[in-house]
């Protein structure tokens, strides 16, 4: 995945953790992936191992959701921890289509986004090779939106069917748990998407006229459908695009940082942001909690 060599770094409680680390990715307050290769967790403001992937493998992305750890690859690998550490999920080798996988830039693609559905069943996003979906936790997979796409998100909504991505030509939304998508662009004055995030009724994404960031922008819209509307207010320029993992939403509280590093809070949904910190170093992933 294509983010700053620099090293994030994830604050809290007035001071800094994991200090000097790597922050490759987190999954909510509690969830770290470091150096590409060691996922740690936090329980009350202690850090932990909790496993590290095999030798020669780098991770990307981290999802966590019923008690199963995943991570996602460079290379379009996935992982899972079991009682031996972190091991290749059974059948994503084999997944239908993997042989026309490919990078706009010619090389290996990635796996860039991982949710698991109110259903339980697990969407990984490829890049660039689409959405695949699983129903038997990874033994087999169905391919669900054309591997062309493009998508850089997904995102499933909890306690709801609904699952939203965000791609290169437009947000795409799934009424039936992934199993099919509709495509949207109504109000967006560019189409290419590369961060989505659900904030109670309403969706948030990240739009720009391409992978250079030109013109970027966030938009808002119900999640139940309708035209996208630009937020301004309480935004500076964004200085290019907003990438996977830098939009996060809990309740009606939002959360951007940009490439600047300065951190942005929405408290009214994403209709209106405030800067709440800024000279941070350059950003990896954000967690958000209305806690």
């Amino acid at each position: 995945m294509a983010h700053d060599a620099a090293t994030a770094r994830v604050k809290g409680a007035g001071r800094v953790h994991l200090d000097g680390r790597d922050v490759t990715a987190v999954h909510g307050l509690g969830w770290a992936l470091l150096d590409g290769r060691e996922v740690v967790h936090c329980e009350h403001g202690r850090w932990a191992p909790y496993g590290e992937v095999p030798a020669g493998v780098r991770a990307a992305s981290l999802e966590v959701a019923a008690h199963e750890v995943f991570l996602g690859t460079e290379g379009a690998g996935l992982l899972r921890r079991d009682d031996q550490g972190f091991a290749p999920v059974a059948g994503f080798d084999g997944a239908p289509d993997r042989d026309e996988w490919y990078t706009p830039w010619g090389g290996p693609p990635d796996t860039r986004s991982l949710t698991v559905t109110d259903e339980g069943a697990l969407l990984v996003n490829v890049h660039v090779g689409g959405i695949l979906r699983s129903e038997d936790d990874g033994r087999s997979w169905e391919p669900t939106i054309d591997l062309h796409v493009d998508v850089h998100q997904v995102a499933a909504v909890p306690g709801t069917p609904t699952v939203v991505a965000a791609t290169g030509t437009g947000f795409a939304t799934s009424w039936d748990d992934g199993r099919t998508w509709a495509m949207d662009d109504e109000g967006l004055h560019a189409s290419y998407l590369r961060a989505v995030a659900v904030a109670g009724d309403a969706v948030v994404v990240s739009a720009s006229r391409g992978p250079g960031g030109g013109d970027p922008a966030l938009y808002r819209r119900p999640l139940a459908g309708g035209a996208f509307e630009r937020i301004g207010a309480g935004l500076p320029d964004l200085g290019g695009n907003v990438d996977t993992g830098w939009l996060m939403a809990d309740g009606d509280q939002v959360a951007v940082v940009l490439t600047a590093g300065s951190l942005h809070r929405s408290d009214d949904g994403g209709r209106t942001f405030a800067c709440v910190a800024d000279g941070l170093p350059a950003p990896r992933w954000l967690a958000c909690s209305a806690a």
